[in-house]
């Protein structure tokens, strides 16, 4: 395969393939963009899964360049975008090399890394030029043992020093894990202008319903639980219990999706639950100012995932030590709980995931760096729990009261004034 040293990936072509799921991923930046915006793709077939899902992102004013896979078939992807039509065809540009292209707020490599550790640093370092300040790059290696020979650690090195996200997308053969990688820092202002971003971390199982992954493995257990206890007590009917409790275990974890407001003045619920108190209160740790907290309470029959209620950049995260009191009492005040610090145009805003008397196991999947769009996905709270929005109280105007009833990502708690 003929390739510029920026886009060598080490390993033999055709040795994995990014199926649709995974191409939709991998593409997940360059989707989320509202506003005109320029891509660089790396390393695409015109059969390429991750070239049709490029494509179906292009929005009006959006620039996209695409560099081949073998620098020979450059005139075939050529002859590929401007068989698609002409909205197409003006939006996309074909080059040799990504050392032709301008630099781009979003580059893609679409072809996963399975090279040495040093393949995949100059490969990295290569398309790391070719970013626009605040641009993300996007990676992708095989998930299984044994398929690279270091690229993978070499892409978990770099993420733990620029990584905004990273998904395992299960879903593809092989498995395969996605690294976003942001070497300069973004604006707060950039996050305004994004979609809550596609996460593969949710298994669909309707169109407007998924499963979280947590949910798949503790159903998962519970079934394996369920057939060994059918295999060494196979007169018994003890597995019933983990069979039947499958259903509702993963039930809990379910992610349906939320129709977000568009009106960029709105604070929406960062959980759905009930509003156990809204108030002013002065919390040294996010800055001088007085705070408008609103507090949310989550029985275990609520949707436990959490959403981002401004757009916003993940700037501080922290886990503060505690107890575990039942959520809605007063003393869930001193439960162990994370913290989320966002910057935002109208200030600091946090918010808090506090553990309950069942809930143990708090997940955050925003790294420091990222940004996160009004209403996006960023962890959830296993069970019963809480969590709290922390508002600048001269910037917003609570619009909710202690007893009602909040669905994260859709009910306006505030508003900016």
């Amino acid at each position: 395969m003929t390739q510029s040293p920026a886009v060598r990936t080490g390993g033999a072509p055709g040795t994995v393939r990014l199926g649709e799921r995974a191409a939709r991923t991998v593409t997940a930046e360059l989707a989320r963009h509202h506003g005109p915006k320029t891509g660089l793709l790396v390393g695409v077939t015109p059969d390429s899964a991750v070239l049709a899902a490029a494509l179906d992102a292009l929005l009006p004013g959006d620039v996209l360049t695409v560099v081949p896979a073998d620098a020979a078939g450059a005139d075939d992807l050529r002859d590929h975008v401007t068989e698609q039509g002409r909205w197409v065809a003006d939006r996309v540009r074909v080059v040799e090399s990504p050392a032709a292209a301008d630099p781009a707020e979003v580059v893609v490599l679409a072809e996963p890394l399975t090279g040495t550790a040093d393949e995949a640093r100059g490969t990295l370092d290569g398309l790391a030029k070719q970013l626009a300040e605040g641009g993300v790059l996007t990676a992708v290696v095989p998930a299984v043992p044994g398929r690279t020979e270091g690229a993978a650690a070499e892409l978990d090195r770099q993420s733990a020093l620029f990584g905004v996200g990273t998904d395992l997308v299960l879903r593809n053969q092989p498995p395969v894990r996605v690294h976003r990688l942001r070497y300069t820092p973004a604006t707060v202002a950039t996050a305004a202008r994004l979609a809550p971003a596609y996460r593969p971390s949710s298994v669909p199982l309707t169109r407007g319903m998924h499963i979280d992954s947590n949910g798949v493995a503790a159903a998962g257990i519970a079934l394996g639980l369920a057939a060994l206890a059918r295999i060494t007590r196979p007169k018994s009917r003890l597995w019933l219990v983990p069979a039947l409790a499958a259903a509702p275990v993963a039930a809990f974890f379910r992610d349906p999706e939320r129709d977000v407001p568009e009106d960029p003045s709105a604070v929406v619920a960062a959980a759905d639950g009930q509003v156990l108190s809204v108030q002013r209160l002065r919390d040294d740790r996010f800055g001088d100012g007085e705070f408008l907290r609103v507090a949310v309470f989550l029985s275990v029959l609520d949707v436990h995932v959490n959403r981002a209620p401004v757009a916003g950049k993940v700037v501080d995260y922290f886990v503060a030590d505690g107890g575990f009191a039942a959520a809605m009492k007063p003393d869930a005040e001193h439960n162990v709980a994370a913290y989320t610090v966002l910057d935002t145009d109208r200030g600091t805003v946090v918010v808090a995931q506090r553990t309950g008397l069942i809930a143990r196991r708090i997940v955050q999947r925003a790294p420091i760096g990222s940004l996160l769009a009004r209403g996006e996905r960023f962890g959830l709270i296993r069970f019963g729990s809480r969590t709290d929005v922390y508002l600048p109280a001269d910037a917003a105007e609570p619009l909710v009261a202690p007893g009602d009833r909040v669905v994260g990502g859709s009910t306006v708690i505030a508003r900016w004034v």
